[in-house]
């Protein structure tokens, strides 16, 4: 699977990006997390039956790596029955501790504290007065990161999620963060909440055929946010082409139409 890179001039930082990808996935693995000795129970093929939450090692890393390493992996949130309702991420924006349209470009508040670490963790905000929105924090504790996961393409608790946000097209479900949000019931009371944590309202499981998924849903692509007023330019955002449910979709250019020879595929 290759990457298609909407910005032109940027070959050689999808060569890094790509590499880092498969270096974050792997530290998703079973058991990468856990001390010598013991053991982790198997994946299933139904990820409901046993999902596995990514360890906190994931996120260690810078979120530029850990954003398009998500996609394929599954978001979960606890459904008032007790059961998991979710799918698989398709679109991931990376906000970095450098960047002016991050949180916490400037400083530590009441608001993006979340933000700061531990890894692992939620980072939920309001905005317009309307809407919450859903990242996972990344980097080391004190440094601001975070992904923002963009879309999803339900898979689980379907019913459910279309009781909280009713839709004719099942394809503008979860195709946008505040609408995820909507459908999911995430609002700022899990704001911090361990995503690494079984036993949390809302984790990031590993999907066990995140290659095929990705594979099936490619190709990958790599392009620039959106509706930033500032560092609109940074290619920073994610996402699946192969995929119905993506908020909007980038228009390459000519130039900027390079695929990156490694591949994604996490361990190839």
């Amino acid at each position: 699977m290759k990457w298609v890179f909407t910005v032109s001039s940027r070959r050689k930082r999808t060569r890094v990006i790509v590499s880092e990808v498969k270096r974050v996935r792997r530290a998703a693995s079973p058991g990468a997390s856990e001390a010598p000795g013991t053991t982790t129970a198997p994946f299933t093929r139904d990820p409901l039956e046993s999902p596995v939450p990514l360890p906190a090692s994931f996120y260690e890393p810078s979120a530029e790596f850990v954003a398009p390493a998500l996609l394929g992996h599954f978001l979960l949130r606890r459904a008032p029955d007790g059961r998991w309702a979710g799918g698989a991420i398709v679109e991931s924006e990376a906000y970095l501790a450098n960047d002016p349209a991050c949180h916490g470009f400037r400083r530590e508040t009441m608001r993006n504290r979340s933000m700061y670490g531990p890894p692992g963790r939620a980072y939920v905000y309001f905005i317009y007065g309307n809407y919450f929105c859903f990242n996972a924090v990344c980097a080391p504790q004190g440094i601001a990161e975070a992904v923002l996961i963009r879309a999803i393409e339900p898979s689980f608790g379907d019913s459910w999620l279309q009781t909280n946000r009713p839709v004719r097209d099942v394809c503008n479900l979860t195709s946008g963060p505040a609408k995820l949000c909507l459908a999911l019931g995430i609002e700022r009371e899990l704001d911090g909440a361990d995503l690494c944590a079984l036993k949390s309202a809302v984790i990031i499981a590993e999907n066990p055929e995140v290659k095929r998924f990705v594979r099936e849903h490619g190709p990958p692509i790599i392009t620039t946010r959106v509706g930033l007023s500032v560092a609109g330019h940074m290619p920073l955002r994610f996402y699946l082409d192969g995929s119905k449910f993506i908020s909007k979709r980038a228009q390459p250019s000519v130039r900027g139409r390079r695929s990156a020879k490694s591949r994604l595929a996490a361990g190839s």
